[in-house]
Parts: C-alpha cells; sequence; structure tokens
C-alpha cells in the first residue's frame, strides 16, 4: 500500500481513490531537525500506535495516559500539542534527505495522528506532524500495516 501525503492540497490519498483532509506544519517543509516543519520524500510506516484506544484518547510521549480529551481538558492544558487517538510514526527512507543525521523523520518523532476537534483541517498549523480529524486516524489506522509507503509532496 502506498499513501500520498499531497502538502499543497492539505490532503492524504489511499490508493483504492479515499482521501482526508489533514493538516501539516504551519512552518511548511523542511526535514532539519527543530525546524518544526513537515519532511518531504519517501516514508515507511515504522510504528502503529494506539490499537484499541478510544476516540479522543490523549497520548504524550507515545502513551496513553488515561484522559479523553474534551474542551474542558483542552482549557486545562492550553500549551499542550495534542496527540489523540492513534499515531502512525514514519521514519525516512532516503539518506541525507530524512534520514540519519539532522535530518532524520523518526528522530524528529513526526507522525501521523489525531488532533482536538478545534484543529482546522484543510490548513497548515502543525508542528511537523501531520494531523487529521479522531475518527479519519482511526479509520486510517486500520487500513494501514506497519511499513506501509507514504509519499510526501509539497
Amino acid at each position: 500500500m502506498k499513501i500520498e501525503i499531497d502538502v499543497a492540497h492539505q490532503e492524504l490519498r489511499l490508493p483504492d481513490g479515499r482521501r482526508y483532509a489533514v493538516s501539516t506544519a504551519k512552518n511548511g517543509l523542511g526535514e532539519k531537525h527543530g525546524s518544526f516543519c513537515t519532511p518531504r520524500g519517501r516514508h515507511i510506516v515504522r510504528a502503529r500506535i494506539g490499537a484499541g484506544q478510544p476516540l479522543g484518547a490523549v497520548f504524550v510521549r507515545r502513551r496513553p495516559t488515561g484522559e479523553i480529551w474534551s474542551p474542558e481538558l483542552h482549557a486545562k492544558y492550553p500549551g499542550r500539542d495534542w496527540m489523540l487517538t492513534r499515531i502512525l510514526w514514519l521514519s525516512g527512507c532516503e539518506a541525507g534527505k530524512n534520514r540519519l543525521g539532522d535530518v532524520d523523520t523518526m528522530r524528529r518523532m513526526i507522525y501521523i495522528h489525531g488532533a482536538p476537534d478545534s484543529a482546522e483541517m484543510g490548513k497548515p498549523g502543525s508542528h511537523g506532524c501531520i494531523r487529521m480529524r479522531n475518527r479519519d486516524v482511526a479509520e486510517l489506522f486500520e487500513l494501514v500495516p506497519a511499513y506501509a509507503e507514504i509519499e510526501i509532496r509539497g
């Protein structure tokens, strides 16, 4: 399975024609560690995290906290970069471009993950990850195996 993320259109596309609105990095495209940009190029899903968790489950450092996102929880932690429902952890496949050294996608902890209901899709807004609606990322998680190919294009 090969998945395409079209940054220009803020869309994730599956081979079967399904499309999902996403939100990539507010800072645009880039591979450097610390840039808070979405990395380009060929990637794979290195890890699938969150199977069986409810919609809105909150993750910190890739582990469920036991919390479920709500507007009240959001107000309690206004600065949190919310990672919800499921996480698909990406690993770059192109040495020197998005793999190894200071451009390593996996070390940068770039994920496809769920986001709060209040997060706007269809326009850049993340810190580098690819955000999706919770129902969409839960559906995607069931369709995408480990090591599935992901192409991120500008």
